[in-house]
């Protein structure tokens, strides 16, 4: 049975009022979700990507390529003086990448990583000193919460390359919250599944059968559809918000069931 996604995102009270923001990749996808959001739930927020055309309204936009560390601390530091502080690093920039082991050159594993691991290593150390002058501000509040993969903890075919990238962004993740736990700051990941956003769409329409390889990638997890960037949002609102004060080194994932589910093929 096919689960429909919601049709509208769920009300939230202002939890958020009085907190700060920045979320990279913040103009498209799962980061725009994300950024509405916590706007709509009363933070002030900051957009970091290289085009933010895309940027949800009454934010703030700064530019910025993550594989450029002179980009990232120009850009950290404009967001935090525009927010007037930093409670919240929520780190989604990332691209995607297709194929086996043999199928990609170097290049291509220096740049997936170089954006992948390394742009969030570049941010989260331009944005660490002013994630620890809030912790005096709102204890329990200041968090980063990076964007994962199921491919972090699940075998997908032709998903070399960019599964090695978010095995890796999961054990930054739980590095980073062993280091920085007593400071006061929480890290976390969301692992989403297959997740209905533009870059799915583009790789959809680079198959020989889109329709055909949309169908597959809905048959692949449990509830029988794409994750939607509204849900994926919905994990990092939790695990940034108040509610989350004592949540830190977790992977939460919002998959559909893909990963601890295991079903019999449904009757015919």
């Amino acid at each position: 049975m096919t689960h429909p996604a919601p049709e509208e995102p769920l009300a939230h009270a202002q939890d958020f009022a009085g907190l700060t923001a920045l979320v990279t990749g913040g103009a498209s996808g799962i980061g725009a979700a994300t950024a509405a959001l916590l706007t709509a739930r009363g933070a002030r927020v900051a957009v970091l990507d290289r085009d933010v055309s895309g940027a949800p309204k009454d934010t703030v936009q700064v530019t910025a390529d993550v594989t450029d560390d002179a980009q990232v601390r120009a850009a950290v530091a404009d967001a935090v003086a525009e927010l007037g502080g930093l409670h919240i690093l929520v780190s989604n920039a990332g691209i995607g990448a297709i194929g086996t082991v043999a199928d990609n050159p170097d290049e291509e594993w220096h740049r997936v990583l170089d954006i992948n691991v390394l742009g969030m290593v570049r941010v989260a150390r331009a944005a660490l000193p002013h994630l620890r002058d809030a912790v005096a501000d709102r204890p329990g509040c200041v968090s980063i919460t990076n964007t994962c993969s199921i491919a972090a903890t699940a075998g997908l075919p032709q998903r070399a390359l960019y599964s090695a990238s978010k095995g890796a962004v999961l054990s930054l993740t739980l590095a980073m919250a062993a280091d920085h736990v007593r400071e006061g700051v929480r890290v976390n990941c969301v692992n989403p599944g297959t997740a209905d956003t533009p870059w799915v769409g583009r790789l959809l329409d680079q198959a020989e059968d889109p329709a055909a390889e949309r169908a597959a990638l809905n048959a692949r997890q449990p509830m029988g559809r794409l994750v939607t960037a509204d849900e994926v949002a919905a994990a990092i609102a939790y695990l940034a918000s108040p509610a989350a004060a004592s949540v830190t080194g977790t992977a939460l994932a919002v998959d559909g069931g893909m990963q601890g589910l295991r079903l019999r093929p449904a009757a015919s």
